[in-house]
């Protein structure tokens, strides 16, 4: 039986009565999944993703300030006191940290998911990779799960052109490597990434949230998360349990 691939266009549609045993895939292109694999790749213990700035600070206390790099924006603008979420520099910030991430969409979505058997963030620059360990059953099991979710960040309640464009990068890579069922949002989002396989810096740079990007200064920022496969991190979501007994969900 083939393993079906569906779409979801923004997190705010995610059901969490709907996960279970199901793998999600989180893509924010602009800029969280993007900034994760960046800090995995240059050297970051872990990420963990938090839903605001709040959450962030109160999780900074649980550790020495030398163990972390508190890195996060909201709205596009860099939170007071954080590293900027830019995978192009983030290297300098986060080499044997643990790194605490607050970005206004892609964490919200991967804790939106968290109901998930399995929950990956993915990019444009590892999406290869993660395409690799999604087609691999885990060591706890002999049956793969029979829907795989990508789940479009998007922005603030709002479709982003630049997640869907991700995505069929991703269904691209999924199907070099085994035959799946694709919905017709998966087909959508497959077609889309066809028509534009060689554009990527284009379909970001134009996307809304590339348009406001580039008003802020990060057009740079843009044309670094548009290469493909250069990454060969997997974030995935982990959970572990905290001295005080509290769980938290981390990507390693």
């Amino acid at each position: 039986m083939k393993r079906k691939v569906h779409v979801i266009l923004k997190k705010e549609e995610l059901l969490a009565k709907k996960l279970e045993g199901k793998t999600v895939v989180i893509f924010d292109i602009l800029l969280a999944t993007s900034t994760i694999a960046a800090a995995l790749q240059q050297g970051a213990i872990e990420v963990i993703p938090v839903k605001n700035e709040e959450e962030a600070r109160n999780k900074a206390k649980t550790y020495k300030p030398d163990e972390i790099a508190l890195v996060g924006e909201y709205r596009g603008k860099t939170i007071e006191g954080f590293f900027d979420p830019s995978p192009s520099t983030i290297k300098q910030h986060v080499q044997d940290k643990t790194v605490i991430l607050s970005t206004t969409n892609g964490t919200v979505a991967i804790h939106n998911a968290e109901k998930a058997k399995h929950v990956y963030a993915a990019s444009l620059l590892n999406g290869e990779a993660v395409a690799s360990a999604v087609c691999q059953p885990s060591q706890d099991e002999t049956v793969l799960d029979e829907t795989v979710l990508l789940v479009c960040s998007g922005s603030s309640d709002r479709f982003c052109l630049e997640d869907l464009y991700g995505a069929g990068y991703f269904i691209s890579c999924l199907l070099q490597l085994k035959t799946f069922y694709l919905t017709d949002a998966a087909k959508a989002a497959l077609l889309l990434y066809k028509a534009y396989e060689d554009s990527s810096i284009e379909i970001l740079k134009h996307s809304a949230v590339g348009e406001m990007l580039t008003q802020y200064g990060f057009l740079d920022e843009i044309g670094f998360v548009s290469r493909k496969n250069v990454y060969s991190v997997v974030p995935k979501v982990v959970k572990k349990k905290l001295v005080n007994g509290e769980e938290m969900i981390c990507l390693k």
